[in-house]
């Protein structure tokens, strides 16, 4: 048996490619499907099938492409347009079977995969039902409460599996439809994820829904766009259009959102007026973007490069972000002579921002997840996750001005402050640094001694 597991690492995806006697499948493909294709070159087979556990809702199933590239048959859950459900139940590939094992929870219509070759059981396709030491999320779908009901009864059969059984889990650390933090290891046993899982270590029912919903993560944005494309199949949108500065500055008469894509520094030394900073080179592109635009708001691209560009027009569309207007090369001087308003912006770094916080000169602005402000945070700062910011146009919290916005290392509060700065709120900074530098500088954090790392 050939078996390969292919990441997504900007969305914390992972699918599965799996060949035996020529014949191959693929389980929950990601938008690009080149990967796969390469895969099957290098087993030296034809991909007969295309399986989904169920309709995800943090990214854009591939399913469609591969399915129009190969010939393959679609295996999709419940409730899909393109639904194959006759030809499901045990999907045969050589010696190796693919037998579906329901096991809702996550979503009502999930399945799971458990590979079995020649009557062995070897390993569990779990979805996002149970992760490596995590479960995933139940509120998606349904209410949290019914949702954590079939999961629980869902880990119970998964975890009666025989200790040896590989585990094998549809997302990955970092993604948003872990229930808490899923461990960034890839793979698995049943019978570790027994012996440390804690949510499989919770022996009543009440006990786990209780601990599964006491604190949902931030939900993902376009949820109910990204399951509408994968219930129906999505298709290939076609290419975005390259805009030059005289179309994008007739394009940007006409009301669009600029998600300028270069480094922070670069972005603060001449940059498009009311564009908003998302920081190309960092993870969780597409989810990001989701939350800096308006619903359905048309969106220009401006890239350091073509090519950049056009790998982020893939990343945003993976994650549902199907609104894009254009892509544009930044050029400050070329947008200069297209009468373009070209604006900069200061950064503070924490040696120059700590003594305005001292005095109280400014308004310090966290925009971490709320379990890392949880973890400890700087006494003068206010949290406003930046899942919780809003858009550009709509103002989700009060935050008045003169504001400094810190993160963990500076890349969210590029995000956070141009956001900010879109709405109309000036003078707002991005703190270059983070707030563990502002604590090594003596800055009072409530919650421990300093804050978690990360992006």
């Amino acid at each position: 048996m050939y078996f390969r597991q292919i990441l997504h690492p900007d969305l914390g995806c992972a699918s599965y490619f799996i060949a035996d006697q020529g014949e191959a499948a693929v389980v929950d493909p990601k938008w690009e499907i080149d990967e796969y294709l390469a895969a099957a070159a290098d087993a030296g087979a034809e991909i007969r099938h295309v399986l989904e556990t169920h309709n995800h809702a943090d990214h854009v199933s591939g399913r469609r492409r591969l399915a129009a590239a190969t010939g393959a048959a679609i295996h999709a859950p419940d409730g899909s347009g393109d639904n194959g459900r006759e030809q499901r139940g045990v999907v045969r590939l050589g010696r190796v079977e693919l037998v579906e094992v329901a096991s809702p929870g996550h979503r009502p219509e999930h399945v799971a995969y458990l590979v079995r070759e020649q009557g062995t059981d070897r390993a569990l396709l779990s979805g996002d039902s149970l992760l490596v030491g995590d479960v995933a999320r139940p509120d998606l779908a349904v209410d949290a409460a019914e949702g954590a009901e079939a999961l629980w009864h869902t880990l119970r059969r998964l975890a009666a599996l025989e200790d040896e059984v590989e585990l094998w889990p549809g997302h990955v650390g970092g993604s948003l439809c872990a229930s808490r933090a899923a461990s960034s290891a890839t793979s698995s046993t049943i019978g570790q994820e027994r012996r440390v899982n804690l949510l499989l270590t919770l022996g009543d029912p009440a006990a786990f829904a209780a601990e599964l919903t006491c604190s949902v993560p931030a939900r993902p944005p376009n949820v109910e766009r990204v399951v509408a494309l994968n219930v129906e199949g999505a298709a290939d949108p076609g290419p975005v259009p390259e805009l030059d500065p005289r179309a994008l500055g007739t394009i940007l008469d006409d009301g669009v959102c600029v998600l300028d894509l270069r480094d922070p520094e670069d972005f603060d030394a001449g940059h498009l007026d009311g564009s908003v900073n998302l920081p190309g080179d960092g993870r969780g592109l597409g989810t990001r973007a989701g939350w800096a635009a308006g619903a359905g708001e048309p969106i220009v691209l401006v890239a350091p490069s073509l090519e950049a560009g056009c790998r982020s027009v893939e990343l945003l569309r993976a994650a549902g972000v199907w609104n894009l207007a254009g892509v544009s090369v930044a050029d400050p001087s070329a947008w200069r002579e297209a009468e373009l308003v070209v604006r900069t912006v200061d950064a503070l770094s924490p040696d120059r921002v700590l003594p305005r916080i001292e005095d109280g000169s400014v308004e310090l602005l966290d925009v971490r997840d709320l379990a890392e402000w949880n973890e400890g945070h700087l006494a003068a700062s206010q949290s406003l996750p930046l899942s919780q910011l809003g858009d550009g146009r709509v103002r989700a919290a009060a935050v008045e001005a003169p504001v400094a916005v810190v993160c963990a290392s500076g890349v969210r509060a590029a995000l956070a402050a141009s956001i900010l700065r879109r709405r109309g709120c000036d003078p707002v900074w991005r703190v270059s640094g983070g707030v563990e530098e502002l604590a090594r500088l003596g800055a009072p954090m409530i919650g421990g001694a300093e804050a978690r790392r990360g992006e």
